[in-house]
């Protein structure tokens, strides 16, 4: 269609390093390829027919898929080339969005791997990165636009076997608006879900500081500073808007179940946007 875009978001984390990858298409016309890193963030388009949907991307001279990355980037003010492999993929035991991916969504998003081994480097603007060893996360968004305010966190840099993922949304549904909440935590194996359509109350979601509670679980989460980068961002169909995401900053994770304090760390390389 040609006012729906698709994009997949490929983040590569080692130490104090992370490179982010989105590719995808918008209004059926174009590819896309944005680049995020510590420094900066760079976006180039490439004609539809170079983008096979599917579980393998192609963009220009680059190849996404779920089993790794071959890059062949070359624009004005950029360069990315290298190869990174992924391994131990891990996957929700079922779809983010429960029973709403069967409504007629503004957004739907996924999530194809949380936590999985990287082996590999890339060379940007003539700096080499080595990854290997490194973790990487795997989401993706499809639809119309995304929501017109929204906040996303997502971390896996931490001392032990840990990913997670939160996002509040303000999301239209059949004339009616209302805040939506889907949240993954992570824990060594073991998946705990938060989720609108499983009961869970948005206590707090501000640019500092979100609180959310679903029986006897409670995730608590404080933002920290960080460095901020523009990406492109869909609206109707179309790479038009403009969103600040930071792909490296602080913050603090208190996860509790009846009361009990399963998972507190704190990381300097969490990614996170909050659009007001």
């Amino acid at each position: 269609m040609r006012n729906t875009f698709d994009g997949t978001y490929f983040k590569h984390q080692k130490g104090g390093r992370t490179v982010a990858l989105i590719a995808g298409t918008s209004a059926g016309n174009h590819a896309f390829i944005q680049i995020i890193t510590n420094e900066f963030s760079h976006c180039l388009n490439y004609p539809a027919p170079d983008h096979t949907p599917g579980d393998i991307i192609r963009v220009g001279g680059s190849i996404f898929s779920l089993n790794g990355v071959s890059l062949d980037i070359e624009g004005k003010d950029i360069s990315v080339r290298g190869e990174i492999g992924y391994a131990g993929q891990t996957p929700l035991r079922y779809d983010v969005m429960g029973p709403f991916r069967y409504l007629p969504m503004q957004c739907r998003h996924r999530i194809h791997s949380l936590h999985h081994r990287l082996c590999g480097s890339l060379a940007i603007c003539g700096e080499y990165i080595d990854f290997t060893g490194g973790t990487g996360y795997i989401e993706g968004d499809s639809g119309i636009s995304f929501p017109r305010s929204y906040m996303w966190v997502q971390c896996n840099d931490f001392p032990e076997k840990a990913c997670i993922m939160a996002s509040v949304a303000d999301i239209p549904l059949a004339g009616l608006r209302f805040r939506g909440c889907v949240c993954v935590v992570w824990l060594g194996g073991v998946e705990y879900r938060l989720a609108t359509y499983l009961g869970v109350k948005i206590l707090h979601c501000d640019e500092n500081r979100v609180v959310l509670k679903q029986g006897s679980l409670c995730l608590e989460i404080n933002i920290a500073g960080g460095t901020g980068h523009a990406l492109a961002a869909p609206v109707q169909g179309e790479m038009a808007g403009e969103i600040n995401e930071r792909i490296v900053c602080g913050a603090q994770f208190r996860f509790m179940k009846g009361g009990k304090v399963l998972f507190e760390q704190h990381s300097e390389n969490a990614s996170f946007e909050y659009v007001g």
